[in-house]
């Protein structure tokens, strides 16, 4: 998709401006000044999702997620939101089923990894949400996971294991 020209760009820069204030009545005013026609465009669509994820509604969020996801499936974020966004609905055996076939298409993104051993460990599959984790750490950042995943209460079943392991970080 082509990118965004002005004024559209600087509407959908702006939106995500307010939206990082935590304005997100601003941000949604400011992102309706993008001309109709481009309304499904991936740039207004993350910022759309952004905005309606502030607010806590998982299931715009879902919509949104999909069409960005169907609009350009080769941005990694699709991906994560819509797979985030069934999470929050506890739909998470779904977000995991849908989340799996972009660990092909992203092999070098540890956040899927991180996000599938989320939910495996919410579905209670400790053992796969475990080796998710050292997989994950594997790609990204040892550290930055580890004190990420220490926090996380998705996470909290695994959350003596990582501290009798100090693990974390990933086999080598």
């Amino acid at each position: 998709m082509n990118e965004l020209q002005p004024p559209n760009a600087h509407h959908v820069r702006a939106a995500q401006g307010w939206l990082e204030l935590g304005c997100e009545a601003e941000a949604n005013e400011e992102l309706e000044k993008v001309t109709p026609d481009l309304s499904e465009h991936p740039d207004v669509l993350e910022v759309r999702w952004g905005i309606w994820a502030a607010a806590g509604n998982w299931e715009a969020c879902l919509t949104v997620a999909i069409a960005l996801v169907e609009a350009a499936p080769q941005r990694l974020i699709g991906w994560i939101h819509r797979s985030y966004a069934l999470h929050e609905l506890k739909r998470t055996a779904e977000a995991t089923k849908l989340l799996a076939p972009a660990v092909d298409l992203f092999p070098r993104d540890w956040l899927i990894r991180y996000n599938l051993a989320c939910y495996a460990c919410q579905l209670g599959n400790s053992a796969e949400a475990w080796d998710w984790l050292q997989k994950a750490s594997k790609i990204g950042d040892k550290r930055e996971i580890r004190l990420m995943a220490l926090d996380d209460p998705d996470l909290e079943p695994l959350r003596a294991r990582m501290l009798e392991r100090g693990e974390p970080p990933a086999k080598d």
